[in-house]
């Protein structure tokens, strides 16, 4: 994932980081890096259900350098492991 911190959406937008803080937060009552985390999450979750990649592959293409990483990330949004949502699909 080339966007992954809420500097590259501003660059992106052409808007100084803080202001698409303040403006999201204003908008949604959630920051910028709370919106990507409940995004990462929710596309974890899908690749883990309808996908047979391997975790590791997921937590890469999710731009995580390290399967743990993505396992604390996952954990720490969800609630569980990605192994064990993964299981719960079989």
């Amino acid at each position: 994932m080339r966007l992954r911190a809420p500097a590259d959406y501003a660059d992106r937008l052409a808007v100084h980081v803080n202001h698409l803080n303040r403006a999201l937060k204003e908008v949604t009552g959630k920051t910028t890096t709370v919106l990507l985390a409940e995004r990462f999450a929710l596309e974890a979750q899908s690749l883990l259900r309808y996908t047979d990649w391997p975790i590791s592959l997921i937590s890469f293409c999710l731009g995580f350098e390290e399967p743990a990483h993505f396992n604390n990330f996952f954990r720490k949004h969800i609630g569980t492991t990605p192994r064990s949502v993964r299981a719960a699909q079989r």
